[in-house]
């Protein structure tokens, strides 16, 4: 019989899965003590489980869901790391999705079926009830990435003739309204949405009260079609808790939840970050496999990048072979070129998803970062110079990578926010194609200006 277990610690001091709590459970689970996994892990939150489920191997992670049966919180599903959930999804039964699903919000079940086999995903919805199936049916119809596929289809509508006590007593007796709301709307017969009512104002109006007389007839409204990212920057912008999402002839169809917007904000600034690195679509539960696939592709155009830096030195191997110092220098110019053009570029990309930077700021940025760039140049120009001329002994070296210093640093940071904003404009992510482009410039022009300026000043 297994004893039941001490209160340990679920989470570390950094905020981590504790690895303590899950070795705990592991033991458990390779000693097949099902009551002892369920009663460790019972009263974890959601989001605790979906942690400790990605923290677990494979197998095991089956085996916890197995052990946990009823009590199972299939919350933690909507919780998981995509690698995992679709793991997850390919080794349960169908029958335990659907069960799943029945007990979900449709964004979060939507988020489960969304990337199986066709088939699967048909089995699954067959074996949902019918109006589930449906809403499910209607969402997976609008593409990825919209406020159709963010939205759930539950929430709480009301027309405008209703009184303030028929909606409470409404609220109080149906029993198909979402679990948590915060918002009513406000509907005319055809569906279309006329206003919003915080649930707060109705608590505090009497009863005799319309809603049609305390409802907020402005309102960000979204439809389903509006990419997520808009959506995000909408809630952000304008502190919203939850908004409505209506189809293109205005009826109410939906409604976007903050918790929900703040997954995509988090999505949309790891994206920016990984694209920054030359990484792809890549999780921290992918295989060795999939992890080499995402970052092979731009190691090969970083690789093109640096053959081409090689060819613009070798127009002046001469030059290199009459004075060994230049090829010692060399990675400093280069290097500082670089570091500077990320610098500016990072700014510059992550300004643009927040929309900080556009049209009508654009010159004024770009002219701070010139101006930046210029002083660095100059400052650290002073430093290379003195320190070359110190260590070879050669005032014309010292004044030729002070040059060049200056001249690679201005174009650092013009490259660092002229390439994004070219990107940008031309609609293409400048997270994902900045990178090459400003290491390409920053490299190109530093070893052409230092190695051209010792040509001229030095040979």
């Amino acid at each position: 019989m297994a004893a039941i277990p001490e209160s340990a610690p679920i989470r570390d001091e950094w905020g981590s899965i504790d690895p303590g709590f899950v070795a705990r459970v592991t033991a458990a689970l390779n000693q097949k003590d099902a009551k002892l996994a369920r009663a460790l892990t019972r009263d974890l939150h959601a989001a605790d489980l979906a942690d400790l489920i990605e923290s677990l191997e494979p197998e095991a992670r089956i085996e916890l869901i197995a052990a946990q049966g009823r009590s199972f919180d299939v919350e933690a599903l909507a919780e998981l790391d995509e690698a995992v959930r679709d793991q997850l999804m390919e080794a349960l039964p169908n029958e335990v999705i659907a069960s799943a699903i029945k007990k979900l919000d449709t964004d979060d079940a939507l988020y489960l079926i969304e990337d199986l086999e066709e088939s699967d995903k048909q089995d699954i919805l067959a074996k949902v009830p019918s109006e589930d199936r449906a809403a499910l049916n209607r969402a997976l119809d609008y593409p990825e990435y919209t406020a159709g596929r963010l939205m759930q289809t539950e929430f709480v509508a009301v027309p405008e003739f209703w009184t303030v006590g028929r909606t409470i007593d409404f609220m109080r007796t149906e029993k198909d309204l979402p679990d948590d709301f915060v918002e009513i709307y406000v509907v005319d017969p055809a569906h279309h949405l006329r206003g919003v009512v915080p649930l707060s104002r109705v608590l505090r109006n009497p009863r005799d009260k319309k809603v049609a007389d305390i409802m907020d007839d402005e309102q960000t409204v979204f439809k389903t079609g509006d990419a997520q990212e808009d959506v995000a920057y909408k809630f952000e912008q304008y502190n919203l808790v939850s908004a409505a999402v209506v189809d293109d002839a205005g009826r109410l169809v939906g409604s976007l939840m903050v918790d929900d917007i703040v997954d995509v904000i988090q999505e949309e600034a790891e994206e920016d970050i990984l694209h920054l690195g030359g990484v792809g679509e890549e999780a921290i539960s992918d295989n060795v496999w999939q992890t080499t696939r995402s970052r092979f592709a731009w190691l090969f155009i970083n690789l093109l990048t640096a053959v081409l830096a090689s060819w613009v030195i070798s127009w002046f191997d001469a030059t290199i072979e009459q004075m060994v110092a230049l090829a010692v220098l060399m990675p400093i110019v280069a290097s500082m070129g670089g570091n500077a053009g990320t610098q500016t570029m990072t700014v510059a990309v992550r300004a643009l998803a927040t929309r900080n930077l556009g049209p009508l700021n654009a010159a004024k940025v770009t002219l701070r970062e010139s101006t930046v760039g210029l002083v660095n140049g100059v400052l650290f120009a002073a430093m290379i110079g003195l320190f070359a001329w110190w260590w070879f002994g050669s005032e014309g070296l010292g004044a030729v990578i002070a040059a060049a210093m200056v001249i690679n640093l201005l174009a650092a940071a013009l490259a660092g926010i002229l390439v994004p904003l070219a990107l940008d404009s031309l609609d293409i992510d400048p997270a994902i194609a900045s990178g090459v482009f400003v290491t390409t410039v920053t490299d190109v022009i530093g070893f052409f200006a230092f190695l051209g300026l010792a040509a001229v000043w030095l040979i």
